[in-house]
């Protein structure tokens, strides 16, 4: 199965939180791409350091709900709190954003992500591995990308 998981940190250093993000993925399967990376500025909590996003594209066998146990340990590995605020700072992020399965919906996991739609920060990096990505429900990812307003959720691409 490929996935698209999204990565995110804003605490520490945090290209190195990506990199080491990746290199576990790598060891669930084949991570096939890696996004650029963005910086972008934080939601719902404001007062908080910038973030850097980016996305990559796996291939695994490993089923929603284990690989949704293998992010989770990357995660407590790599020093974020799982007890930790809600949209609040972290050492790193991995959701699960889309799957080749299409969707995929219980108690503890949303396939596609429920808030992608209205996340740039996500967005953004998910088009630049793969752009002609669209939700389930046909929705084209650009399109999504499009009607939000970059004043409302800045992002910058680094090199």
């Amino acid at each position: 199965m490929r996935y698209w998981i999204g990565l995110g940190a804003n605490l520490g250093d945090r290209p190195a939180a990506i990199d080491a993000a990746v290199a576990r993925l790598g060891r669930l399967g084949t991570v096939e791409a890696v996004s650029h990376r963005f910086e972008t500025a934080p939601r719902e909590v404001l007062d908080q350091p910038v973030f850097l996003n980016a996305a990559a594209r796996l291939e695994t066998t490993l089923q929603p709900r284990q690989l949704l146990a293998e992010v989770k340990e990357i995660e407590r590995d790599l020093g974020r709190d799982p007890g930790g605020m809600r949209f609040g700072p972290r050492a790193i992020d991995c959701d699960l954003l889309l799957w080749e399965g299409g969707e995929w919906h219980d108690d503890q996991l949303d396939i596609p992500h429920p808030r992608l739609a209205e996340r740039r920060f996500a967005l953004l990096p998910l088009l630049d591995l793969d752009p002609a990505l669209a939700l389930p429900d046909g929705r084209r990812l650009t399109d999504l990308e499009a009607a939000i307003d970059p004043r409302d959720q800045p992002a910058e691409r680094l090199a």
